[in-house]
């Protein structure tokens, strides 16, 4: 499916009461204001026009940032989306990510249990949507495996990891790798400092935002969505993008066993 703002999106499966696609970075999930940018939303009612004219909806089962990529779900019907929300407060719904950081974590496996919070709700914040790690947050628990470790030259090292969020917070597996000190590549909040938001917001991507975050947009992707309705499964995947797949492509995997065992971070 090619929006109409030229930013396609895939269709990776459909059922009667839903619908998954494939969101390329890049695409507003939803309208922020009016008169805004083309949107997903827009994209995926004018696709299903037809159910809405007869008493359908389009209700978002999981939300993505406009610079992640991959499953997102849609519940078409009043009781899909009531089962959806009812299976994702039971535990029912299961997210699985892709993503590349900074740095080579010592350890293989970790879970996060660290409180979330909007930042300024507890302190000064340039950035609305800036989330942190605080007591005063709402609990969210995030458990990461490293996959793969890698180098570009000049002794730029990152890491491939996949993460799962047992929570849904905000940013939540941005701010809990940022939190461990492996943040996203491309991330202009959580990289290294939200000045380069700012700066991306008064100049566009430049050399300086490129030498600093190494990309353009942050190297977070959805990789798979399951949802449990009672005796049915759901389950949807997405391959790596291109730009993603690109760096890994750039880097030199290690064999070095540098990890040391599973951790926890509570």
């Amino acid at each position: 499916m090619k929006a109409k703002n030229q930013v396609e999106f895939q269709i990776l499966g459909e059922t009667e009461d839903f619908l998954a696609v494939d969101k390329p970075a890049g695409l507003l999930t939803h309208p922020t204001k009016p008169g805004g940018p083309r949107t997903l939303w827009d994209e995926l009612c004018a696709l299903l026009s037809y159910e809405l004219a007869n008493g359908g909806q389009v209700s978002l089962v999981n939300r993505l940032d406009r610079e992640t990529s991959g499953v997102l779900l849609v519940a078409k019907t009043t009781a899909a989306a009531r089962a959806a929300s009812i299976a994702m407060q039971n535990g029912g719904v299961q997210k699985e990510y892709l993503a590349l950081v900074f740095g080579w974590p010592r350890w293989h496996e970790m879970t996060i249990d660290a409180p979330i919070a909007r930042l300024g709700e507890v302190a000064d914040s340039e950035v609305w949507v800036e989330r942190v790690v605080h007591p005063r947050g709402s609990r969210a628990v995030t458990r990461v495996r490293v996959q793969q470790r890698l180098e570009l030259t000049g002794h730029r090292r990152f890491s491939l990891l996949k993460a799962w969020p047992e929570t849904g917070r905000t940013h939540q597996v941005r701010v809990h790798l940022s939190y461990v000190g492996f943040p996203l590549l491309g991330d202009k909040i959580y990289a290294r400092g939200s000045r380069h938001y700012l700066d991306f917001i008064a100049r566009g991507w430049t050399k300086e935002l490129e030498s600093e975050i190494w990309l353009s947009r942050h190297a977070l992707h959805s990789s798979g969505l399951g949802i449990n309705l009672g005796e049915r499964k759901l389950q949807w995947t997405s391959p790596l993008p291109a730009d993603l797949t690109r760096m890994i492509e750039l880097g030199e995997s290690s064999a070095d066993p540098i990890c040391v065992e599973r951790s926890a971070v509570r």
